[in-house]
C-alpha cells in the first residue's frame, strides 16, 4: 500500500464546509471526486482539520491509501487533479509518505487568522469579516491572551459536536494591524487542535468583551466554569482561514 499525503488550499466560500455532505458540494466532496476519477477507486480523505462552511483554507493537509499497483507519477497526479478540480481548490504539493502518517492524528500545531475590517469593501465580504467600529489591535489582544495555555474550552464550541475530551492548548495568540492604512487587523491563534468553531466563538465572543456588549472578565468565566451555560458569540465565517499545519 501506498500513503499519499496532499497539500492545498481552497476558497470556502462557495462549499458547504469541508467535510463530504449527500447532494452538497464540500471541499472533501469535490477532492474525492476528482481521485476517483483519476485512480479509478473509491478514495477516503484523512484529514488535518474540518472547517465550516464559509471558511478558507491556505493550508490544509490530507492523505489516502492507494494499492502498490497505482504506479502513476506523483506530479502527473498533482496535474491531473489541478486539471478537474474546480477554480477554488488548488492542490500545491503531493507526496509519498510513511504508512503510518496520519493528516489528522498527529499535527503538533494548527493555527488559524481572522481578518477584520471597518472599511466597507463589496468586493471583498467574503473574505474579511466588516465591524462598524475601529478595533485596536493592542487592546483586543488583550483580552484573547488570557486564553493562551491548557483549558477545557468546553464553552468555546458547537454543542452537537462529540468529543472524547474538550481539553486543548493554545500557544500563540496575536492581534496586529494587515495593512499600512491600518483599517483591517488579523487574528493570529495557534493551538494544538481546535474544537469545531472554537476559533469562531473565540473571536466573536471576544468581540462582544471589546464593545463593552459583555464584562471584561467574561473569557475568564468561560474558561473557569467550562460547564455552566453562558452565552457566545459566533463571528462570521468569511474572515476565518486556515494558515497552518505542522507535523
Amino acid at each position: 500500500m501506498r500513503n499519499i499525503k496532499i497539500s492545498y488550499s481552497y476558497d470556502g466560500s462557495d462549499f458547504y464546509g469541508f467535510q463530504r455532505q449527500p447532494d452538497k458540494r464540500t471541499v472533501q466532496g469535490e477532492i474525492e471526486k476528482v481521485l476517483n476519477i483519476i485512480l479509478k477507486k473509491e478514495i477516503n480523505l484523512t484529514t488535518a482539520g474540518r472547517t465550516d462552511r464559509g471558511v478558507h483554507a491556505r493550508v490544509q493537509v490530507s492523505n489516502f491509501i492507494i494499492d502498490s499497483s497505482l504506479t502513476i507519477p506523483l506530479e502527473n497526479l498533482k496535474r491531473a487533479m489541478n486539471k478537474l478540480l474546480p477554480m477554488d481548490i488548488d492542490i500545491f504539493d503531493v507526496c509519498e509518505v510513511e504508512k503510518d502518517f496520519n493528516a489528522r492524528y498527529m499535527p503538533k500545531t494548527r493555527a488559524y487568522e481572522y481578518i477584520i475590517t471597518w472599511k466597507k469593501d463589496v468586493f471583498s465580504r467574503r473574505y474579511k469579516t466588516y465591524v462598524l467600529k475601529e478595533v485596536d489591535p493592542q487592546k483586543l489582544k488583550e483580552i484573547l491572551l488570557v486564553l493562551v495555555g491548557r483549558h477545557d474550552f468546553n464553552n468555546f464550541r458547537i454543542k452537537d459536536e462529540n468529543n472524547r475530551t474538550t481539553i486543548r492548548e493554545i500557544y500563540k495568540i496575536d492581534v496586529y494591524y494587515k495593512n499600512e492604512d491600518k483599517n483591517e487587523i488579523g487574528i493570529y491563534i495557534e493551538g494544538n487542535a481546535f474544537l469545531k468553531t472554537q476559533v469562531r466563538i473565540i473571536v466573536g465572543t471576544a468581540l462582544d468583551v471589546y464593545f463593552g456588549r459583555k464584562s471584561k472578565d467574561y473569557l475568564e468565566l468561560l474558561l473557569a466554569e467550562p460547564f455552566k451555560e453562558r452565552k457566545i458569540e459566533v463571528a462570521e465565517p468569511g474572515g476565518l482561514y486556515l494558515t497552518k499545519v505542522e507535523y
